[in-house]
C-alpha cells in the first residue's frame, strides 16, 4: 500500500508524531474498515494547513461541532488517496476553486480524540481520527464561501493569530503551534 511506505518514509517532527505514527501503521495494519467511519473506534481522515503564497497566513473556518476556528479536512470514506481527500475538503468547506499542492509529502500526522457529539440528528460516540495533513496553498483574494452544514466563518489569520483563534486546548498547542513551527521551517528552505 502506497500510503503506508509514505507514512513509514515520513521523518517524524517530534514525539507525538512519533508515537502516532506507530498508532496510524498499527491500525492500517489491523484494521477494517480504516477508510470508513463504519470503524467506530478510528478511522482515517485527512487535514490540510492552507497558507498563502507568501506563508504569513493560514486559511481556517469556523467548525460548527467543535464551536473553534478549525483546520480543515474530513474523512476519508472509502478513499486511499488522503492528498485528494484534504484538497476536496478544503474547496467544499472554503468555497475555494484554485487549491495547490504545496508538497505531495505528508506535512504533519496525529492521532486526534474527537468526543461525542450530534451530527445530523444522530450520536456519534467518542473514537479517534487518524489523520495525516498536507500542506496547501491559495491566493486570500480568491472569493471564500462557508458550507453552513460544516462552518460558519472562513477566514485568513497570520500564523499566531491563527492559533490564539482556537478555542480547543490540546490542537491549539499541540497540532496548529506545530504547524506553524513546520511552515516557518519549510518557508526558510525554500
Amino acid at each position: 500500500m502506497r500510503l503506508v511506505r509514505q507514512i513509514l518514509d515520513y521523518e517524524p517532527w517530534n514525539d507525538q508524531e512519533a508515537m502516532d505514527r506507530s498508532m496510524i501503521l498499527d491500525a492500517l495494519k489491523s484494521q477494517a474498515n480504516i477508510f470508513r467511519r463504519e470503524n467506530k473506534q478510528a478511522h482515517m481522515t485527512a487535514s490540510a494547513w492552507v497558507a498563502n503564497p507568501e506563508r504569513s497566513k493560514v486559511l481556517m473556518v469556523y467548525h460548527n461541532i467543535y464551536d473553534s476556528w478549525s483546520w480543515m479536512g474530513g474523512h476519508a470514506d472509502g478513499e486511499e488517496d488522503l492528498l485528494a481527500v484534504a484538497v476536496r475538503e478544503v474547496q467544499e468547506e472554503s468555497g475555494l476553486q484554485h487549491v495547490r499542492t504545496v508538497t505531495d509529502a505528508i506535512f504533519s500526522l496525529e492521532a486526534l480524540t474527537v468526543d461525542g457529539h450530534w451530527k445530523d440528528g444522530e450520536y456519534v460516540s467518542s473514537h479517534l481520527h487518524l489523520n495525516l495533513t498536507y500542506l496547501l496553498e491559495a491566493n486570500e483574494n480568491d472569493p471564500l464561501s462557508v458550507k453552513a452544514d460544516e462552518n460558519s466563518g472562513v477566514a485568513w489569520f497570520d500564523l499566531d493569530e491563527a492559533v490564539r483563534a482556537s478555542s480547543e486546548p490540546w490542537i491549539r498547542e499541540h497540532v496548529y503551534r506545530k504547524l506553524n513551527e513546520k511552515l516557518r521551517s519549510f518557508s526558510a528552505d525554500l
